[in-house]
C-alpha cells in the first residue's frame, strides 16, 4: 500500500511509536492492536488470505481492485 508508519497509526488509532517498536522487534503486539491495524488496512483495500482459503492465488496479502488504496 505504501503507507508510512504515521499513516497506519492515523488509520488504526495505534501510536506511531508502538508501530515502530513492532517493526524493530522491540515489542510484541497485543491481539487487539493487531486487530485494529488489520481493520484499518482492510478498510483501505487489503485482503488477507490464509492457507486453504478459496481465493485465487493462495495465502498472502493482496489489494482489492478498485479499492481506496491511499
Amino acid at each position: 500500500m505504501g503507507w508510512s508508519q504515521e499513516q497506519l497509526a492515523s488509520a488504526s488509532k495505534v501510536a506511531k511509536a508502538t508501530i515502530a517498536n513492532f517493526e524493530a522487534g522491540k515489542r510484541t503486539p497485543y491481539d487487539r492492536t493487531l486487530q485494529d491495524m488489520r481493520e484499518a488496512m482492510e478498510a483501505a483495500g487489503v485482503i488477507f488470505q490464509a492457507e486453504g482459503e478459496m481465493v485465487d492465488g493462495g495465502p498472502g496479502v493482496r489489494l482489492r481492485s478498485g479499492g481506496d488504496q491511499s
